[in-house]
């Protein structure tokens, strides 16, 4: 189990953009169960919507990728590495997620070759599946990821 100090240790992500507040199951490499816990005060909720707040798809995507970076960046030879999203297939929103719901984030990293990957996700509320993907992702250099490409 990680805190949320232990995911920051593995994760360059930050307020507002780190979506995940623990780390309940993790077996390096292969899989990772996470939880978001969706409050009233997230950044998003103002603009989306503001009479009928609901979560964005695409953030529970990145809350899902988040869990798999975490079970690929906790093996020692991907340490320091930048998670970087490479696709998204076969996603599907089954159920809003609002203001109080918990999210369990559920992946399993179906492969992995040098620095690329293909996660399966799927984002629970209860016993509800709100949301599943597969995540298509590359672990780069930190230094070589922030550099600007040129026009």
């Amino acid at each position: 189990m990680l805190d949320l100090e232990g995911i920051k240790a593995l994760l360059p992500h930050r307020y507002p953009f780190l979506l995940l507040d623990r780390i309940l199951e993790l077996e390096p490499g292969r899989r990772a169960v996470g939880v978001k816990n969706v409050t009233a005060n997230e950044f998003f909720f103002p603009g989306h919507f503001p009479d009928h707040p609901v979560m964005p798809g695409v953030l529970i995507l990145e809350a899902l990728a988040q869990v798999a970076a975490v079970a690929v960046l906790s093996l020692p030879s991907y340490r320091g590495k930048m998670p970087l999203f490479a696709g998204i297939e076969k996603a599907r929103f089954r159920r809003q997620v609002v203001p109080g719901d918990t999210l369990r984030l559920d992946v399993e990293i179906s492969r992995m070759k040098a620095s690329v990957g293909k996660a399966a996700g799927r984002a629970w509320v209860g016993e509800e599946l709100a949301a599943e993907a597969e995540l298509l992702f590359a672990a780069g250099d930190r230094v070589l990821a922030a550099k600007k490409i040129p026009d």
